[in-house]
């Protein structure tokens, strides 16, 4: 626990009251003391405090007014009543008034650890729940911002659970882009992160300012009109959204509703349409520098007219026909793509230009990379076929690669990623191959398996294929007749 408080008007008691809890083994970060009800309720009114130990009878405030006038307190420590007198009266009264123990002077240390350990278990117990509600709290508060689908049932029980004191005075909701922390609520503000790309906190107005100095340096909020009631947190959430936007795309810190309330239905009456269906095509051609000083180009206009178009809309449609488009000679990771899709995610609109183009270029320059690649590889399996069509003929690299119309010299790298091995190897294992196959099956000669399969010299034929099989071709012919019994 971390304050314990001892109300009691003999000095050496409550010294030693103090000297058992210190010894009790139970970890207590402050122990306070003050020797009547009237000093407790303002040390009480003033600072949190989890356990009080206290004395029945006081000068100008005895116990039982002090647990009486502290159930006005938003919070209440878990109480001991001590007590000289064994009398029942007084162990109701304080019972009934919410006290967690009472116990007889003089005061035993057993006694006291014992109660210490059973109100620190309480305590922690206390803390755990509390923290499980705030986060089922974020979560409920989060669905009555965003779904469209609450039903007017859901509505109302959110509204009965925490609509009662929820920031009488006012409140605001202020919209940034996601950075997916995790959810907080305490009686100052609540942050609830993942509203789509956005993450909204809810404060008093007062403190909008603290935050803007201190939590949100450098980043872009949008801010709606104080108001009061949970049954108007949508509607907040839905300006400080507008609000949000609107800073998106001016790159000014923070957007007030107010501000701009009256702009949201003349800009949108106006929207520009845009269209970079084109763009697509282009960045696959010679023509890919051109398409990027445009979508620059969109990009500024969108500045210009702090959003007002569809180009969020545009933005992902052509991401999609990108990958569509170009998806044969390109494999991009869906995770990157997506991330594109989403403008809010980012603080500001120069935040996002920057990241966007960036990926663009590099894509772009992938692609054509990739695209040469992908003609290349279709090239080589033309020269592939070729070769093993044209086998018997007069076969060289020049000939193959003037047959597909590419540079010999990428020609013979080319063909050599393709296949594993180079130009001269891959012809020999053809031809040998076949001619495996004329001496097994046929009875034609020598020499003119050697023509058959493209060599007019029959000697250097008969060379490779003993280098190649490890015998000449007549043992070959000879080995296979032994095999099928001849």
């Amino acid at each position: 626990m971390h304050t314990l408080l001892i109300v009691e008007d003999e000095k050496m008691i409550r010294q030693g009251i103090k000297a058992m809890v210190q010894r009790s083994g139970v970890p207590v970060d402050i122990i306070l003391e003050c020797s009547n009800g009237e000093m407790a309720l303002d040390i009480l009114k003033n600072q949190s405090v989890d356990v009080m130990f206290t004395d029945i009878r006081m000068p100008k405030m005895d116990g039982i007014e002090l647990v009486k006038a502290m159930q006005e307190l938003p919070k209440k420590p878990l109480t001991v009543a001590i007590s000289g007198y064994d009398e029942f009266s007084y162990a109701v009264e304080m019972l009934r008034a919410g006290v967690k123990e009472y116990i007889l002077k003089p005061v035993d240390r057993d006694q006291i650890k014992k109660i210490l350990e059973k109100l620190d278990e309480e305590i922690q117990k206390n803390q755990v729940k509390k923290e499980n509600n705030k986060i089922v709290g974020c979560q409920q508060l989060k669905h009555l911002m965003q779904d469209d689908n609450v039903t007017e049932t859901e509505r109302n029980a959110i509204l009965r659970e925490y609509g009662e004191g929820f920031y009488k005075d006012g409140y605001v909701v202020c919209c940034l882009d996601n950075r997916d922390e995790e959810m907080v609520a305490d009686e100052d503000h609540v942050y609830i992160s993942n509203l789509g790309d956005t993450e909204a906190y809810i404060m008093k107005p007062e403190l909008v300012n603290t935050f803007k100095l201190q939590e949100w340096r450098r980043r872009y909020v949008g801010i709606s009109r104080c108001r009061k009631g949970l049954e108007n947190l949508r509607e907040s959430y839905e300006e400080a959204l507008t609000a949000r936007r609107k800073a998106f795309w001016t790159e000014k810190p923070s957007v007030q509703y107010e501000d701009i309330a009256d702009e949201k239905d003349a800009g949108s009456a106006g929207r520009e349409i845009i269209s970079l269906d084109n763009y697509v095509q282009m960045l696959g051609t010679d023509k890919h520098e051109q398409a990027l000083k445009q979508m620059r180009n969109v990009f500024w206009n969108a500045r210009r007219r702090e959003g007002n178009g569809n180009l969020e809309e545009e933005l992902k449609g052509f991401l999609d026909k990108l990958l569509q488009t170009y998806e044969a000679v390109l494999h991009t990771e869906s995770e990157e793509v997506e991330s594109m899709k989403h403008l809010y995610r980012y603080p500001s609109v120069g935040e996002y230009e920057s990241e966007f183009m960036g990926w663009l270029e590099q894509f772009t320059k992938n692609l054509n990379h990739q695209f040469e690649d992908y003609k290349n590889k279709q090239k080589i399996q033309q020269a592939v076929l070729y070769i093993r069509e044209n086998y018997d003929k007069d076969l060289n690299m020049a000939v193959v690669s003037n047959h597909i119309s590419m540079n010999y010299s990428l020609f013979s790298y080319a063909f050599k990623q393709y296949t594993g091995t180079n130009f001269v190897n891959f012809l020999k294992d053809i031809r040998m191959e076949k001619a495996k196959e004329l001496l097994e099956k046929t009875d034609l000669r020598i020499v003119e398996i050697s023509q058959k399969i493209g060599y007019e010299n029959e000697k250097h034929f008969m060379k490779i294929f003993k280098v190649s099989c490890g015998v000449s071709p007549t043992e070959y012919r000879k080995n296979m007749q032994y095999k099928r019994g001849e």
